[in-house]
């Protein structure tokens, strides 16, 4: 997309109205999703970074010649934008000491219209690199890998160890994909039990654990936890595979349960050509803001057991987690869950495009359907 064409602002319009939805869904304590525990409590502040991304993603638009999506796919920006949005926050420091302030360079832009009765195209594409710099200065951006961090921490009343529920993120470069993942991982270390659990095998309330914590809280598998993740982030690996990549990884963590998250695909009117007969119906749509539809899945695997770790004289086995896939579902068995759920995003108007062209049923089916009216989402259409 060049930014003179009018379809950035439109794909950027219609996105940043997606994930406003999508916030309103994830806080309202009434919607289905808080049937999964802490999901919600944890999506919101990814959905803050890709809010926060492509605010500056569309100053970038304003003083860089094209901007590329991945039209036919996922609707999301190529992972180069991501990458290079990384590099960037590198030297954002440096190149934002060298640079005027904003304020002083609107002066400048009014100085020179009324010097020159001209528009100040180098000013304003100055303006645009000085607030896309301050965004992603923030630290608050969707990373190519956001680093775990622990959220709970309590103790399994039957083994007595420890477990943690961890998130981090990974933006998928080969299918152009933000997903956000979840686990609930026990620890079978013994200095880390000595450490939490009391004598009546409860937390030990003297020890004070000021969540959230960045990284696995244990710190002896810490940072090998984080490279562990990124390493096994791939869209390409179904979920049950990076469980068992987890475990195998480590022989005190045991993850027993794991979710993930995946953000797409995203379907804009006059942008997007992941779907044409989505495309058509959108285009009927008035309003860029409207004129939109926000695909995500959840999907989740579990262990059922945990074959016990072996002791020889020549050799041992450490203890391994068993996890179920539910083959009675064959989109279950193919996506490497026990069980997963899709969910479908869409404005009132769009809702009503679709419906009025008799293609609603098609589109939506498998899908949880949530229609956004203003300020509320109405769930379950």
């Amino acid at each position: 997309m060049r930014a003179d064409t009018g379809a950035a602002g439109a794909y950027f319009r219609s996105m940043q109205a997606a994930l406003k939805g999508l916030r309103i869904y994830l806080a309202d304590a009434k919607s289905p999703l808080y049937a999964h525990g802490l999901v919600g409590q944890v999506l919101i502040p990814y959905v803050d970074r890709l809010e926060a991304t492509f605010t500056a993603w569309e100053h970038r638009v304003g003083f860089m010649e094209r901007f590329r999506i991945s039209r036919a796919d996922s609707g999301f920006p190529v992972f180069q934008n991501v990458l290079t949005l990384e590099n960037d926050r590198a030297t954002a420091k440096e190149r934002l000491a060298a640079m005027p302030e904003v304020e002083a360079l609107k002066v400048e832009m009014a100085d020179f219209i009324l010097r020159h009765k001209q528009f100040p195209t180098a000013l304003q594409e100055q303006i645009a690199e000085r607030l896309y710099l301050e965004d992603i200065g923030k630290d608050a951006v969707f990373a190519p890998f956001i680093l775990p961090e622990t959220i709970r921490v309590s103790v399994n009343p039957k083994n007595r160890r420890p477990y943690y529920v961890v998130h981090w993120g990974v933006f998928d470069g080969s299918q152009t994909l933000p997903m956000v993942y979840m686990a609930t991982i026990e620890d079978s270390s013994e200095a880390i039990a000595k450490s939490l659990i009391g004598a009546d095998g409860k937390l030990n309330p003297e020890i004070e654990i000021p969540l959230p914590v960045g990284g696995l809280l244990n710190p002896e598998f810490a940072r090998g936890f984080d490279a562990s993740a990124e390493k096994n982030g791939a869209y390409s690996l179904s979920p049950v595979t990076i469980a068992q990549n987890l475990d195998s990884d480590f022989e005190h963590l045991h993850p027993k349960q794991l979710r993930r998250f995946v953000l797409g695909p995203f379907y804009s009117a006059g942008v997007t050509d992941n779907s044409d007969k989505i495309s058509s119906i959108l285009s009927k749509v008035r309003k860029d803001e409207n004129a939109w539809l926000l695909t995500w899945t959840m999907q989740e695997v579990f262990s059922v057991t945990e074959r016990p770790a072996k002791r020889g004289l020549w050799s041992s086995t450490p203890a391994r987690d068993e996890y179920h896939i539910n083959t009675d579902d064959l989109e279950a068995t193919r996506q490497g869950v026990s069980d997963y759920q899709k969910h479908a995003l869409v404005p009132h108007e769009a809702y009503q495009a679709l419906y009025a062209s008799g293609e609603a049923e098609s589109i939506f089916s498998g899908f949880t359907v949530h229609v956004v009216s203003g300020n509320q989402v109405i769930s379950e259409v």
